[in-house]
């Protein structure tokens, strides 16, 4: 079906999100907590990607990551209204998370001047829940959202190395404000109160993987001598089989 995105007519599939339909346009929605790997599927946790959806003569402001397309509507990405609510969120959440240089950016970016009471002035966590969903993809789940209300957080099981954890790094990858401290040092990565002995790459010599995270992709049975080369290396080796293929 056909659909009106800011002007734009716009052909979306039923039942796909608008957030969807308007990246693969290539209209700008501003996200923080939506992630294309994981199904196209948004959570409207952060509530950035707010827009205007019209039908029948009927106006609302929905959450673009969750609201499936199933008529013929009109959309608009930018309003005043929209762009003061979204204004708002971004305060909410520099105050949630005022040590990310994310928020940091985005709270210029908005036009945002008040001077907000800090809870906790080294914070960086917003609680978009990504580096959750990377683990459970990962098939660890070794940290999740505890508590409630404002002491809600990320964490492993009792603030512990969680048994189940790969080391593998992808929630501190996904994280859209870099909240998830990972260090590396003479071969070991340490992330979540746990250490790790790195791997190194077959071609360059760099260490790049933990051994739980290969035995665990083992045990899948996804086993393949290509797990052991970083991914620089892997790109590099299949460009070189593509030149010499042609």
């Amino acid at each position: 079906m056909i659909i009106l995105i800011d002007g734009q007519e716009v052909k979306a599939s039923s039942g796909e999100t608008i957030l969807s339909a308007a990246r693969r346009a290539g209209i700008h929605i501003p996200t923080l907590c939506y992630h294309e790997n994981f199904a196209g599927q948004g959570q409207g946790r952060c509530r950035l990607c707010l827009v205007e959806v019209e039908y029948q003569g009927v106006k609302r402001i929905v959450t673009s990551c969750t609201y499936p397309i199933t008529a013929q509507i009109k959309v608009r990405t930018s309003s005043l209204r929209i762009e003061q609510m979204r204004k708002n969120i971004v305060m909410l959440l520099y105050k949630q998370a005022p040590a990310s240089s994310l928020l940091q950016s985005m709270y210029c970016e908005y036009g945002c001047q008040e001077n907000l009471l800090q809870d906790n002035p080294g914070e960086k966590c917003i609680l978009c829940n990504l580096c959750v969903l990377a683990c459970e993809e990962m098939g660890s789940s070794a940290i999740s959202l505890i508590m409630r209300g404002t002491d809600k957080k990320v964490a492993t099981p009792y603030d512990e190395a969680a048994q189940t954890c790969l080391g593998c790094a992808a929630c501190a990858a996904i994280c859209p404000t870099q909240a998830i401290e990972v260090m590396e040092r003479d071969g070991v990565r340490i992330i979540w109160n746990k250490e790790f002995k790195l791997l190194n790459c077959k071609h360059c010599g760099q260490p790049f993987a933990t051994e739980e995270q290969i035995n665990f992709v083992d045990s899948k049975g996804n086993y393949s001598d290509m797990l052991h080369y970083c991914q620089n290396c892997r790109q590099k080796m299949a460009a070189r089989r593509i030149k010499d293929f042609r």
